[in-house]
């Protein structure tokens, strides 16, 4: 007649997390590291000035609609 597959037997796991107790002091150390490093911003970030190759390549391909020698965007490539 053929081979039969064989009806599997429904197993009842129950699968725990066990954290271990955890120091205080080390838990607000580690919030406070990790408050300091995302709230992290620069105070004096400078303007990225990209190549003038980039420059010409994206002029030509109409990417760079600006100029970037305008006198009044000037503050914002320092």
């Amino acid at each position: 007649m053929g081979n039969r597959p064989v009806k599997q037997q429904e197993r009842e796991e129950v699968l725990l997390k066990v954290v271990p107790p955890l120091d205080h002091a080390y838990v607000r150390w580690l919030a406070r590291d990790i408050a300091r490093i995302h709230g992290f911003t620069p105070r004096n970030p400078r303007a990225v000035e990209p190549p003038e190759h980039y420059e010409e390549y994206m002029r030509l391909n109409g990417w760079l609609d600006m100029y970037l020698d305008d006198p009044d965007q000037a503050h914002l490539f320092k």
